[in-house]
């Protein structure tokens, strides 16, 4: 079993996720503390109401500083907005989703429903998601799982961020379970070929 520290900004929809498949046992994993960078998120709330310690914390030294009295496998991001830079024995153990096909519409600027429309504008026939692991640049690090969907053109943008929400809800579990299975390494080791 993994044990997860939760990064997020807002409303902990990944959060409720992570709960449930844990509460299903569908996700091996356990999370041992939530973390927002807004002191007032929704998702702070939802961590105390499952029984998870929730903090704030308004940069990087104190998230790491809160993070040191935890063991933690793997540090999730679930919608946390600011670049995150972990302590030095976390650093290749940062995951991260991304709500688009990794190369395609991620970077600086590319979060949230920003990458819906900028799928819709380009006439994009197929969106997703991208579950994978986080290092000093947006949207960078080794792949770890990958979920397509299909679009349909009168979908506007809030019809794709709800698409790929679904897809969202399935791809971050199964890459949870492909590194608690195959090991953090593996995907490091595979982008170097």
């Amino acid at each position: 079993m993994l044990n997860l520290a939760v990064l997020l900004s807002g409303t902990g929809r990944t959060l409720d996720n992570f709960h449930e498949y844990i509460e299903q046992k569908g996700l091996t994993a356990h999370i041992r503390l939530v973390v927002a960078d807004v002191e007032n998120a929704l998702g702070l709330t939802k961590a105390r109401r499952y029984g998870y310690p929730a903090f704030f914390a308004r940069n990087n030294a104190d998230i790491n500083a809160i993070l040191a009295n935890y063991p933690i496998d793997l540090i999730c991001l679930a919608g946390y907005l600011p670049l995150y830079q972990p302590p030095a024995i976390l650093a290749k153990r940062v995951i991260n989703i991304h709500p688009s096909l990794i190369p395609a519409f991620c970077g600086p600027g590319f979060y949230g429903h920003h990458v819906h429309e900028a799928v819709r504008a380009r006439g994009c026939l197929v969106s997703g998601c991208t579950v994978h692991f986080a290092d000093d640049r947006y949207d960078h690090g080794p792949i770890i799982c990958q979920k397509a969907v299909s679009l349909a053109d009168h979908d506007d943008a809030d019809a794709i961020a709800a698409k790929v929400f679904t897809a969202e809800c399935l791809a971050y579990p199964e890459a949870i379970n492909r590194v608690a299975a195959l090991g953090v390494d593996y995907f490091w080791e595979r982008c170097r070929q």
